[in-house]
């Protein structure tokens, strides 16, 4: 028998979710496979590609291949199970999520979901995230196209290799309240935010705030060709954006060498 192709899971929505149970599922539907998980013990939804520097972390068993992190972000997950489970014996793959909500546009930088991806690939690993559109003033939660999804994204990887260059990982968005759709390749929208906070008081008067859960409101990048993440999911598509890592501004390195002079 060939040897198993080994998948590491995390997720930023903690390791109680039930978009990574269902995750879990179905990657281990797939042939000769073993999946391996490390997630955040708690939640830590738009924790970004933050890494725990200032305490020590410790694994959590649960069962068989199955651990949460004490304390730990994504990135932590990916990062230690690197180093203390895998031991230099790098998994084949990385899958982060399955996200409750969107990962779309610049929510990229914040998302949890998308650093677990992130830092598989800083380390060769070829990596996805995935994510649920979703209402959350319905408590309804599907994940059966995202399962199916990923299902046939693996099993694609395994037959014919992962598609993109070192340090690029695959975000994949699921559209909601639909058990089928097509799957469209995208690049990052243009997310345009509010600056919401709700402030509270308690008892004794102090005033406490909660930042504001922003609308999906987005608009086209101007001169790109294709479709954003954000129209693909409200035409009823599957979005499948490469993002990569180097942040360089490429189109300003002229400008900013005439400002300089």
């Amino acid at each position: 028998m060939k040897n198993k192709y080994k998948i590491l899971v995390t997720n930023d929505d903690g390791y109680e979710a039930k978009g990574l149970r269902c995750l879990v599922e179905a990657l281990c539907e797939l042939e000769n496979v073993e999946v391996m998980v490390v997630a955040p013990a708690n939640e830590k939804s738009a924790c970004g590609h933050s890494l725990t520097l200032t305490k020590p972390l410790r694994f959590i068993g649960i069962e068989k291949n199955s651990f949460k992190l004490d304390d730990g972000t994504p990135t932590d997950c990916v990062y230690l199970s690197l180093n203390a489970i895998y031991q230099g014996n790098k998994p084949d793959l990385v899958v982060s999520g399955i996200n409750r909500g969107s990962n779309m546009g610049e929510d990229i930088t914040y998302s949890g979901t998308a650093a677990g991806a992130m830092e598989g690939v800083l380390h060769g690993v070829p990596a996805i995230a995935i994510s649920q559109v979703m209402d959350f003033t319905n408590p309804k939660e599907d994940f059966f196209l995202a399962q199916k999804t990923i299902k046939k994204m693996v099993t694609k990887i395994r037959k014919d290799n992962f598609p993109l260059l070192d340090r690029e990982f695959l975000n994949i968005n699921i559209p909601s309240d639909v058990t089928q759709a097509p799957m469209k390749i995208t690049y990052a929208g243009y997310r345009i935010y509010s600056n919401e906070a709700d402030v509270h008081s308690n008892p004794r008067g102090e005033q406490h705030y909660w930042l504001g859960l922003h609308p999906l409101n987005f608009r086209s990048r101007k001169g790109m060709k294709g479709m954003s993440d954000y129209e693909a999911i409200q035409d009823g598509f599957i979005s499948i954006t490469p993002i990569m890592l180097d942040l360089s501004a490429y189109k300003s390195m002229k400008k900013l060498e005439e400002w300089l002079d």
